[in-house]
């Protein structure tokens, strides 16, 4: 397992997997271990996947001063990374919370970036976040299911701020909550740093007027890949986050919650790749 030591000495942690070019991907949590990720729905056939874990995560070092962990201080972690593959420009696919970290990475480092592909993203970066509203319309969508007479009341209740997170309303984040969805789903408690997900979000990690403008002088082809499921970014929300990134473009994965790959794995591989400009036949 490859390791270099960020700015301040924490030693960090990445993963590599798969063949081909390489492709870096950030794990969102926020905080989680890059495990959950798995191939990616098979873009290990077609490119080497770097997964770094963020600090304080996975294999990654506990860095001496906690505040590092907000957002926008991960920023240099990232370059680093990128340096330390040796790479010119990079090929960026963030997921979720790292949204975030990859938009204010994108912000200021524009040049670094060739292709970004943001995967059910959090745009917290923009002055953006999903809505309970937007989260509870989603979850409609889910109403023929045979777990949503009980997940819904126990998650509009979580959305109100009236009650904590419960495990009954997991299915939410999964297209299909089938045994592959609950075995995923098994490994989240274990594989976030809760303390470093409290820092994440914290004041002052966003300053999205200046990001929007640093923006402007990203050139690289950006893709917002959402889930037709997902209310957080619902497919509106993403199509907005598109509209304030010249040239983005937004794909709905049909069927899919918060974790795409694993809803249709070969759907999600295929759109990706032809994104990033690779071949997704499995034959070649």
């Amino acid at each position: 397992m490859p390791t270099f030591a960020a700015t301040d000495g924490t030693a960090l942690a990445y993963h590599l997997r798969g063949e081909g070019a390489p492709l870096a991907v950030l794990p969102g949590g926020p905080m989680r271990a890059s495990g959950y990720l798995g191939d990616l729905g098979g873009l290990t056939a077609h490119r080497r996947l770097a997964l770094l874990d963020l600090r304080g995560t996975g294999e990654s070092g506990t860095p001496p001063d906690p505040a590092s962990y907000r957002c926008d201080r991960m920023v240099d972690d990232v370059e680093r990374w990128r340096d330390h593959l040796g790479l010119e420009r990079i090929d960026l696919l963030a997921h979720s919370a790292a949204g975030s970290l990859a938009l204010l990475y994108a912000a200021r480092h524009p040049h670094r970036i060739r292709r970004l592909v943001l995967v059910t993203p959090n745009p917290s970066a923009l002055g953006m976040r999903a809505t309970p509203g937007e989260r509870l319309a989603a979850a409609r969508l889910r109403a023929d299911e045979p777990w949503f007479g009980r997940a819904f009341p126990a998650y509009r209740a979580w959305l109100a701020g009236d009650s904590d997170f419960d495990e009954v309303f997991l299915p939410f984040f999964y297209g299909r909550w089938d045994d592959t969805a609950r075995a995923h789903a098994e490994h989240e408690e274990a594989q976030t740093n809760e303390e470093a997900a409290g820092h994440y979000f914290a004041e002052g990690a966003f300053t999205p007027d200046v990001t929007r403008a640093a923006l402007a002088a990203l050139t690289a082809p950006v893709l917002i890949h959402a889930g037709e499921y997902d209310g957080g970014p619902c497919p509106a929300l993403a199509r907005r986050v598109a509209e304030a990134l010249s040239g983005a473009e937004v794909s709905v994965q049909p069927g899919a919650g918060h974790y795409p790959w694993l809803d249709d794995p070969a759907h999600f591989a295929r759109r990706v790749l032809a994104f990033l400009g690779e071949d997704a036949d499995p034959s070649r």
